[in-house]
Protein backbone atom coordinates (compact mmCIF):
# COMPACT_ATOMS: atom_id res chain seq x y z
CA UNK A 1 0.00 0.00 0.00
CA UNK A 2 1.05 3.64 -0.33
CA UNK A 3 2.69 5.21 2.51
CA UNK A 4 0.75 8.36 2.07
CA UNK A 5 -2.40 6.33 1.61
CA UNK A 6 -1.51 4.26 4.64
CA UNK A 7 -0.63 7.66 6.59
CA UNK A 8 -4.01 9.16 5.54
CA UNK A 9 -6.02 6.10 6.52
CA UNK A 10 -4.39 6.15 9.77
CA UNK A 11 -5.32 9.56 10.70
CA UNK A 12 -9.01 9.16 9.18
CA UNK A 13 -9.39 6.24 11.81
CA UNK A 14 -7.56 7.50 14.78
CA UNK A 15 -8.10 11.13 14.61
CA UNK A 16 -12.16 10.27 14.77
CA UNK A 17 -11.52 7.89 17.91
CA UNK A 18 -12.24 9.43 21.04
CA UNK A 19 -9.02 8.11 23.70
CA UNK A 20 -9.85 7.25 27.56
CA UNK A 21 -6.89 8.14 29.68
CA UNK A 22 -6.82 9.43 32.78
CA UNK A 23 -7.48 13.79 31.54
CA UNK A 24 -10.00 12.09 28.90
CA UNK A 25 -11.89 9.21 30.96
CA UNK A 26 -14.45 7.07 29.38
CA UNK A 27 -17.91 8.66 29.76
CA UNK A 28 -19.73 7.58 32.82
CA UNK A 29 -23.17 5.41 32.20
CA UNK A 30 -26.09 7.40 33.07
CA UNK A 31 -29.95 5.93 33.64
CA UNK A 32 -32.27 7.26 31.28
CA UNK A 33 -35.96 7.51 32.10
CA UNK A 34 -38.04 8.16 28.79
CA UNK A 35 -42.01 9.00 29.16
CA UNK A 36 -44.20 9.07 26.49
CA UNK A 37 -47.72 10.83 25.86
CA UNK A 38 -50.63 10.36 24.54
CA UNK A 39 -53.37 13.49 25.59
CA UNK A 40 -57.16 12.86 25.42
CA UNK A 41 -58.93 14.15 22.28
CA UNK A 42 -60.41 16.36 24.56
CA UNK A 43 -57.19 18.24 25.92
CA UNK A 44 -56.77 21.68 24.57
CA UNK A 45 -53.69 23.51 23.73
CA UNK A 46 -53.37 25.09 26.58
CA UNK A 47 -53.70 21.98 29.60
CA UNK A 48 -51.01 20.42 26.87
CA UNK A 49 -48.96 23.32 27.40
CA UNK A 50 -49.74 23.37 30.96
CA UNK A 51 -48.51 20.11 31.16
CA UNK A 52 -45.28 20.96 29.42
CA UNK A 53 -44.55 23.29 31.30
CA UNK A 54 -44.69 21.86 34.89
CA UNK A 55 -42.78 18.73 33.22
CA UNK A 56 -39.96 21.03 32.16
CA UNK A 57 -40.00 22.42 35.68
CA UNK A 58 -39.29 19.54 37.34
CA UNK A 59 -35.11 19.28 36.92
CA UNK A 60 -35.01 22.83 38.77
CA UNK A 61 -37.10 21.10 41.49
CA UNK A 62 -35.52 17.45 41.80
CA UNK A 63 -31.67 17.83 42.02
CA UNK A 64 -31.22 14.06 41.53
CA UNK A 65 -32.48 15.13 37.92
CA UNK A 66 -29.11 15.49 36.07
CA UNK A 67 -30.06 16.02 32.49
CA UNK A 68 -33.82 16.61 30.91
CA UNK A 69 -34.89 17.04 27.49
CA UNK A 70 -38.27 17.12 25.60
CA UNK A 71 -40.17 17.01 22.38
CA UNK A 72 -43.11 16.52 20.24
CA UNK A 73 -43.39 13.60 17.24
CA UNK A 74 -42.55 14.47 13.95
CA UNK A 75 -42.07 11.37 12.49
CA UNK A 76 -43.49 10.52 9.08
CA UNK A 77 -43.22 6.83 9.62
CA UNK A 78 -46.93 7.18 10.89
CA UNK A 79 -46.16 4.67 13.91
CA UNK A 80 -46.24 6.59 17.00
CA UNK A 81 -49.62 5.17 17.93
CA UNK A 82 -50.79 8.65 18.85
CA UNK A 83 -48.21 9.29 20.95
CA UNK A 84 -47.51 13.02 20.89
CA UNK A 85 -44.64 14.11 23.76
CA UNK A 86 -41.50 12.29 24.98
CA UNK A 87 -39.60 13.69 27.73
CA UNK A 88 -35.83 12.35 28.56
CA UNK A 89 -35.29 12.67 32.03
CA UNK A 90 -30.86 11.36 32.99
CA UNK A 91 -30.33 9.89 36.46
CA UNK A 92 -27.04 9.33 37.68
CA UNK A 93 -28.45 6.18 39.67
CA UNK A 94 -31.36 3.74 40.51
CA UNK A 95 -31.40 5.29 43.82
CA UNK A 96 -31.77 9.04 42.53
CA UNK A 97 -34.75 7.51 40.29
CA UNK A 98 -36.20 6.46 43.32
CA UNK A 99 -35.83 9.90 44.79
CA UNK A 100 -37.37 10.65 41.97
CA UNK A 101 -40.21 9.14 41.60
CA UNK A 102 -42.25 9.65 44.68
CA UNK A 103 -40.64 12.92 45.23
CA UNK A 104 -43.68 15.81 45.89
CA UNK A 105 -42.68 18.05 43.33
CA UNK A 106 -43.41 14.92 40.85
CA UNK A 107 -46.23 13.78 42.55
CA UNK A 108 -47.67 17.29 42.04
CA UNK A 109 -46.73 17.32 38.18
CA UNK A 110 -48.43 14.15 38.04
CA UNK A 111 -52.02 15.68 39.57
CA UNK A 112 -51.87 18.63 36.70
CA UNK A 113 -51.03 15.72 33.92
CA UNK A 114 -53.72 13.24 34.89
CA UNK A 115 -56.88 14.83 33.43
CA UNK A 116 -55.34 15.34 30.23
CA UNK A 117 -53.43 12.22 29.69
CA UNK A 118 -55.12 9.14 27.65
CA UNK A 119 -51.98 6.89 28.01
CA UNK A 120 -47.80 7.06 29.14
CA UNK A 121 -45.11 4.95 28.26
CA UNK A 122 -42.49 4.40 30.22
CA UNK A 123 -39.02 2.74 29.21
CA UNK A 124 -35.80 3.29 31.58
CA UNK A 125 -32.29 1.93 30.06
CA UNK A 126 -28.74 2.10 31.39
CA UNK A 127 -26.49 3.80 28.58
CA UNK A 128 -24.45 1.53 26.86
CA UNK A 129 -21.15 1.99 24.87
Amino acid sequence: MNFKLLLFASMLLFGSMAFVSPSNPAPKKMLRHVVLFKFKDSATPAQVKEVEDAFRKLPSKIKEVKGFEWGTNNSPEGLAQGFTHVFFVTFESEAAREVYLPHPEHKAFVKVLEPHLDKVLVVDYWTQE
